[in-house]
């Protein structure tokens, strides 16, 4: 993942290449370069880091034409001097590369001994050989160029330039993506068209193995022997108003916010004047004729495809098998009689799946593209296209994108059931259930300031986190965990729930933040099971739900506030948000209200039981008595305390239920008058659990149980 700008025939050429690098930002931003020539002069920039390190060096740097690249390091550490472009021996020729060289060794051993090289790139190599060929051997630069492609093997996009000829850019590709824009008076070059839509909106296309010779007022395509290819240009529709920040500081937060948008988009997309869903005739055939769906993507797309996968099986009545593009690409495996490949990609333009798109249509494999960017590459070579109407999506952590691929499938999936005649599809309502997503997420953005704050209690200072979650929740968890990674540079990791216990839960220590997915009530009981394994070891858990499934109406109706479990519902952020002396308490607390909830379920079917398990019963009872609270009057903590340590360590096992609230309330007041500084201690965390024992018996010597 890296991406390339250039550009030939205007005098602004370095804003041209800064603003085009920021819109490939998200194929690579680990370090960037730009060359930039005129008729007098040239100069190579390179930085470290995002781009906007690039931009803060290029005060001054002027010329008619360049080159520009953004990388993400695959041979050669993030540095300098293995930041692109490139320069030959003689510094002569300049050369940006997407792509990896696979016999790269095998050119600097046979061709390149005695050369003296800055970096540790393949693509030095590449720079290298062109430049032999010309200063060493006599061939022209196109000719050397030529030369060069026939010799190297792998996936690439090249973008070449000689420093003493400013007029012209050589371009090739294989497997890579690149495409050409064509501008008025000057032509462009660049990885994907949103690169350069506020320049142009015509673009043309390069096929593998194919050579183009690039100048201000014309573009000539060859094969690599020099046979000339006629190509037309096509029309990118891509609205440049979406392209910026706005007020936002970033583009992520900015695509965000977008995703309610997005979800009414894709209704007035796939719905017509009377609200009935409609996709394209020939994709619902193309699915009803499948036995077998195949989706192909890579990142965030093969999740939302995992996302779908249910929901396809369900409505289309078709398998769903997922596949990770970059593994097919080697090895794809037996197939179905009759199999349709799905490719989910934002940008259209993932060189791993289109190596996969290739050879289905060289095995007549019936293909949709499910992506962002109409004309793009796999939008092209695929047999249909379904588009996400969800704008461009510049931020390296793909948001909108995803949750608009779901809903793209979603559509795809009600359509081949209601043309099927299936039940369940005919019986959702996409539409309104889509309507309540838009809903839903504006109602959670509007809470940015509380979430902002709960996340950083909990993940702050961590450097590890685990997301775990059932059915759809372990899906959304490989994503959410790969949003963290990107953004944060924490180690997070998404789980099935229950496989944590086989060997992974032993990474789960005291303070680890776990991030629970419950957002399925008939999944809610394992799901609770899996939090008290996590809980049991340290973990600093968050929970997700709908804010309904630890509502307990038996706790409602009876006065307990908030009206939750409180052996199993977690804190939004986690233990960090108690002081120390009610974790000291709560645990145990947690665990015997946990038990009792249990037992209290399976205890009405048995008449006989144990000792033990009525005494479990009784301590629940009482648990949930001294949790109650008045709505508008809540305890200080000390209190709570207080009470918690009272009930969990046996301490009114000899009071009636019903006398619990008295208890309580003259306890309170009895330490208040004879152990002040009780509270004290509880507040400041220090040991006081021998004065709380001794004030409890000496209280419990005057009270008087009412007949």
């Amino acid at each position: 993942m890296c991406g390339i700008v250039g550009v030939v025939g205007n005098t602004n050429a370095t804003d041209i290449l800064i603003q085009g690098l920021e819109k490939l930002e998200y194929r690579g931003y680990d370090s960037a370069g730009i060359f930039v020539a005129g008729d007098a002069s040239s100069q190579l920039v390179k930085a470290v880091g995002r781009i906007a390190e690039l931009a803060a060096k290029t005060e001054g740097v002027e010329g008619t034409a360049g080159i520009g690249h953004t990388r993400w390091a695959t041979h050669g550490k993030p540095t300098e001097d293995n930041a692109h472009p490139h320069r030959s021996e003689t510094e002569r020729f300049v050369l940006v590369h997407n792509g990896v060289i696979e016999n790269y060794l095998e050119i600097k051993e046979e061709y390149l001994s005695g050369h003296h090289f800055k970096g540790q790139t393949d693509t030095e190599i590449a720079v290298h050989l062109i430049g032999k060929f010309v200063e060493e051997d006599g061939l022209s630069t196109l000719e050397a160029f030529k030369k060069a492609l026939h010799i190297i093997r792998g996936s690439y996009a090249f973008a070449l330039m000689d420093s003493e000829d400013a007029s012209t850019i050589y371009v090739a590709k294989n497997k890579s993506p690149l495409l050409i824009g064509l501008g008025d008076g000057y032509n462009m070059v660049c990885s994907d068209a949103m690169a350069m839509i506020r320049e142009t909106n015509q673009y043309m296309e390069i096929h593998d193995q194919e050579l183009v010779i690039v100048k201000a007022d014309s573009v000539e395509v060859q094969d690599y022997d020099g046979n000339v290819k006629e190509r037309d240009s096509y029309t990118a529709e891509l609205d440049l108003s979406d392209i910026g920040k706005g007020t936002y500081p970033y583009y992520m937060l900015k695509e965000i916010d977008e995703q309610p948008t997005v979800m009414r988009k894709l209704i007035q997309a796939y719905t017509d004047d009377k609200g009935q869903v409609t996709v394209d005739a020939d994709i619902i055939k193309a699915v009803q004729e499948a036995d077998r769906i195949y989706i192909l993507a890579a990142g965030t797309s093969y999740h939302a495809g995992f996302a779908s996968k249910k929901m396809l099986e369900e409505l289309t009545d078709t398998p769903v098998e997922l596949g990770i593009s970059s593994e097919w690409g080697y090895g794809m495996p037996l197939l179905s009689k009759k199999p349709l490949f799905v490719f989910i990609s934002q940008s259209g333009e993932t060189a791993d799946s289109r190596q996969v798109l290739v050879k289905a249509n060289e095995l007549g494999i019936p293909s949709l593209t499910v992506t962002n960017v109409p004309g793009s590459t796999l939008s092209r070579e695929a047999d249909h296209t379904m588009l996400l109407h969800a704008g461009p999506e510049i931020a390296v952590a793909s948001t909108k994108a995803y949750t608009a691929q779901i809903a793209a499938l979603a559509f795809l999936a009600k359509a081949v059931g209601e043309a099927n005649g299936n039940e369940k599809a005919k019986a959702f309502d996409l539409v309104h259930e889509l309507s309540l997503v838009a809903q839903s997420i504006e109602s959670t953005l509007s809470e940015k300031e509380v979430i902002d704050e709960k996340v950083a209690a909990l993940l702050a200072e961590t450097r590890n986190a685990f997301y775990i979650g059932r059915g759809i929740d372990h899906a959304v968890a490989l994503e959410a965990a790969l949003k963290l990674k990107e953004v944060s540079y924490i180690q997070t990791e998404g789980f099935a729930a229950a496989e944590l216990k086989h060997g992974t839960i032993a990474l789960i220590e005291e303070g680890v933040p776990v991030i629970v997915l419950a957002t399925q009530q008939r999944l809610f009981e394992k799901m609770l099971s899996n939090m008290q394994e996590v809980k049991a070891r340290g973990a600093n858990v968050i929970s997700i739900t709908d804010g309904q499934i630890y509502l307990q109406p038996e706790l409602f109706y009876s006065g307990v506030r908030p009206a939750v479990d409180p052996g199993i519902s977690v804190s939004r952020v986690g233990g960090s948000a108690q002081i120390k002396s009610m974790k000291k308490v709560s645990g145990t607390l947690k665990l015997a209200y946990s038990q009792y909830r249990e037992l209290a379920s399976f205890s009405q079917f048995g008449s006989d039981l144990d000792a033990d398990t009525k005494r479990r019963l009784a301590q629940g009872e009482r648990i949930v008595e001294v949790l109650k609270q008045g709505e508008n009057a809540p305890l200080d903590v000390s209190d709570q305390v207080m009470i918690i340590f009272a009930v969990t360590n046996g301490f009114v096992d000899d009071i009636p239920v019903s006398e619990l609230s008295r208890f309580e309330s003259e306890l309170f007041k009895f330490v208040d008058a004879n152990y002040p500084e009780l509270s004290e201690k509880i507040l400041a965390n220090k040991d006081f659990t021998t004065d709380l024992t001794t004030a409890i018996n000496e209280f419990k010597k005057t009270f008087v149980v009412e007949a």
